[in-house]
């Protein structure tokens, strides 16, 4: 799914930019139940795309390897043991370092929980949803992240309507149909840039969107990223989606 943004033109030329994290953190312990029965067996970021031969987590782990990822954190709780056997098994573009929530700690919590076997806890860090499957330039969101400073970075989708839209003109005439247009409104894309001391701020339990992100907006130390125009981005959530990414995959694969 394309995102209609421009990539902003103040982020500095690969020359001047300092060095991006080379350490993630995936969050993979949801059950994805709006995704069975696809996940009766199998933790969400293990579902296939149909006709790519990867679960989700093999496209962000080629991913984030692509961008200069040496190391990655998986937090895994629903059915661990398969997302570890496949992990185990898998030949991988980097290393990975496995984590088990015994219990749910939610997102905020899994990604301390997880933040804490970084290898190099001392250096900036990316993070991402375990549902997401994207493309851009985490280069890129680096450099825009230290450029302002701040000590979280959240990348920003567009998502597209999922129904049709009616245009009108101020007497109520209508004036065209809209078949899936792009939201008004801008989201969380689940992927993130963490500065070194970020992850003391996080819960030990609980939704750092809740919690750890209105504190850093306040404080205007958080920043927002635009995933750049053409950017590919889509979040599996149903089957519906995962339908949409098989038939997306499919034209790609096709040009």
């Amino acid at each position: 799914m394309s995102a209609p943004f421009p990539v902003p033109s103040s982020v500095p030329p690969a020359a001047a930019r300092p060095a991006a994290p080379t350490q993630a953190v995936v969050l993979a312990g949801g059950q994805g139940s709006r995704l069975r029965p696809y996940t009766d067996d199998r933790p969400k970021p293990m579902v296939e795309i149909p006709g790519s031969g990867l679960p989700i987590i093999g496209h962000q782990l080629a991913w984030l390897a692509a961008e200069g990822v040496t190391d990655a954190v998986v937090s895994c709780g629903h059915l661990a043991e398969v997302l570890q056997e496949w992990l185990a098994a898998a030949v991988l573009p980097l290393r990975v370092t496995t984590v088990v929530e015994e219990e749910p700690l939610g997102r905020g919590g899994g990604l301390k929980f997880a933040a804490a076997r970084l290898p190099f806890p001392e250096q900036p860090w990316y993070a991402t949803n375990g549902d997401v499957w994207t493309r851009f330039s985490l280069r890129e969101m680096a450099a825009f992240h230290e450029e302002r400073g701040a000590l979280a970075t959240l990348a920003l989708a567009r998502p597209r309507i999922p129904w049709g839209a009616v245009e009108t003109d101020e007497s109520g005439q209508v004036l065209d149909f809209v078949e899936a247009p792009p939201s008004p409104y801008l989201i969380n894309a689940g992927v993130y840039v963490f500065a070194t001391g970020f992850a003391a701020l996080l819960p030990e339990l609980g939704d750092h969107e809740r919690s750890t992100f209105p504190r850093l907006a306040r404080e205007r130390r958080l920043a927002g990223f635009p995933l750049p125009q053409g950017a590919y981005w889509r979040a599996i959530d149903t089957a519906k989606d995962l339908a949409e990414a098989a038939r997306e995959w499919g034209a790609q694969a096709a040009v």
